[in-house]
């Protein structure tokens, strides 16, 4: 009686435990499928092909799926046999709840020392002759930690196949709670994990480094280690205030950089890197140089700006990399930092360019300019714009605006430079955030006009995040009531006044 008494408490927990990290209840109907049976006997999870159970447990969090399989002898043996892995220090219990609660730095330490155990237990039982397709390890920059799980990567990549790994490298505090002190001391956490593991660096696919303030050679020396890497990304890291980032590498396709405090980005020999995305950089002057890069084809380039940046010329960043089709402009619904430009001057640079979006431009400008892109890229196919001044993100005190120098909203200055110039490929133009009045109308006049062949305009309603809701109510005051038209004969006045052959051709996508 003693140990079917103990038996019902630890199958009553176990299911305790499984409810609360499966909030849609599977576990409790399955509860009652099991009067009369064993756990396993009933358990229908469980009782499922091995083959259909990994593919199930291969979409989730790796811990997660660990979680699962304790409740089931029969999938114990499951973890061993995953090919796909995804450890997570992000993986605390109860992270899938909405609203997600807030976690305590102990629990992240405890859940990053269990990353650590697992990483190091499944990748040493495991089978060799399963192929490893894909590991990705994101941990906190702790040093037992970290070399636990660096050692246990590099053994796997020794002894087993590993089709790509990633690492996803976070420290302790976020970057706005770092001094200069402490983003020089996780940079040498780093070295010293990098110097003690080289060879599990040397197979990385895809790195992510975060909060770190390197020497003038630290990361030209992480390139050359890791010469499997297609993918960096660098978010808060530099070499110091106003360093010159040099980046040579044979492999990368995609390269992220993220604020940091880098003068210069040089880009010299990137044979296959086909995405770049720079998100606000520091300098106020030109800030990447663009060599040997034959494959770019996607560039997003996102800044708030001030009074004292320097509005870039596309003409002269984009000299040596015609190939680009695809160009993302984030504006973050401050100052316009593009300046318009003479086609001739511009078309070499654009030629190949087929999508453009521009986006969280400041509500309440004149957007005649975005025409100088049309009139420079004869290849452009689809043009999608977002106006919208999203308080979210924006700077909204006055006196922090004026101290900073935050720019009130103009006008940028353009005229066409051939009125009667006329594109043919143009099919497609997206506006999120219209409004009926006639800064937008005479924006999509205009290009009409000039797109002979356009067959699709989608307009949107201002765009709404989820935080909106959450402002100050002086903040949301602030905020002008929409004007989308809402009623057909709003739409169809609208329609009316574009002057198009075919209506069919504008659609309120509300």
């Amino acid at each position: 009686m003693k140990n079917k008494s103990d038996g019902r408490r630890r199958n009553k927990s176990a299911h305790n435990e499984a409810a609360a990290g499966n909030k849609n209840g599977r576990r409790r109907r399955n509860k009652s499928g099991r009067n009369g049976a064993t756990a396993d006997d009933g358990d229908r999870l469980s009782n499922l092909p091995n083959d259909l159970l990994l593919n199930i447990l291969e979409r989730v969090d790796t811990l997660d799926a660990i979680r699962t399989c304790i409740l089931s002898r029969q999938m114990l043996k499951l973890p061993t046999m995953l090919s796909r892995f995804y450890l997570s220090v992000s993986s605390i219990p109860g992270h899938h709840q909405k609203p997600p609660r807030v976690f305590t730095q102990r629990e992240g330490l405890a859940t990053n020392c269990a990353v650590a155990h697992v990483t190091d237990n499944i990748l040493r039982t495991r089978s060799p002759k399963i192929t490893i397709t894909k590991l990705k390890i994101r941990f906190v920059l702790v040093k037992l930690d970290s070399l636990t799980i660096a050692k246990s990567v590099a053994h796997a990549m020794a002894t087993q196949k590993v089709d790509a790994a990633e690492f996803e490298i976070v420290t302790e505090k976020r970057y706005n709670l770092c001094s200069s002190a402490d983003l020089l001391r996780f940079a040498n956490q780093f070295n010293d994990l990098f110097g003690a593991c080289p060879h599990a660096f040397a197979g990385l696919t895809r790195l992510w480094l975060e909060n770190m303030r390197f020497g003038k050679l630290d990361i030209p020396n992480i390139l050359s280690t890791c010469k499997l890497l297609e993918y960096l990304r660098l978010t808060d890291c530099d070499s110091g205030i106003h360093s010159v980032l040099q980046v040579e590498h044979t492999q990368l396709v995609e390269l992220e950089i993220d604020h940091g405090k880098f003068q210069r980005v040089e880009l010299i020999c990137l044979p296959k890197l086909q995405r770049l995305t720079y998100n606000n950089w520091f300098s106020y002057e030109d800030p990447m140089y663009f060599g040997f890069l034959p494959q770019l084809s996607k560039l997003s380039l996102i800044k708030t700006a001030i009074r004292l940046d320097k509005s870039l010329e596309l003409s002269q960043l984009l000299a040596n990399v015609p190939s680009v089709g695809d160009l993302h402009l984030d504006f973050r619904s401050e100052k316009i930092w593009v300046l318009p430009e003479c086609p001739k001057l511009l078309t070499p640079m654009l030629s190949n360019l087929q999508h453009v979006n521009l986006d969280n431009l400041p509500e309440g400008c004149d957007l005649a300019w975005t025409m100088f892109i049309l009139e420079a890229a004869p290849s452009l196919n689809e043009l999608c714009i977002t106006v919208w001044d999203h308080r979210c993100t924006m700077m909204t005190n006055k006196e922090f605006r004026k101290k900073y120098g935050y720019c009130e909203k103009a006008d940028v200055k353009w005229k066409p430079y051939a009125l009667d110039f006329k594109h043919k490929n143009l099919a497609k133009l997206t506006i999120y955030g219209f409004q009926t009045d006639d800064n937008f109308m005479r924006d999509i006049t205009c290009v009409v006009e000039h797109a002979i062949n356009i067959t699709e305009i989608s307009l949107y309603d201002r765009k709404v995040c989820g935080h909106c809701g959450d402002l100050d109510p002086v903040i949301k005051n602030m905020i002008c009531p929409s004007r989308y038209p809402e009623t057909d004969e709003e739409r169809k006045q609208i329609t009316e006044g574009l002057g198009l052959a075919s209506r069919a051709v504008v659609h309120f996508r509300s």
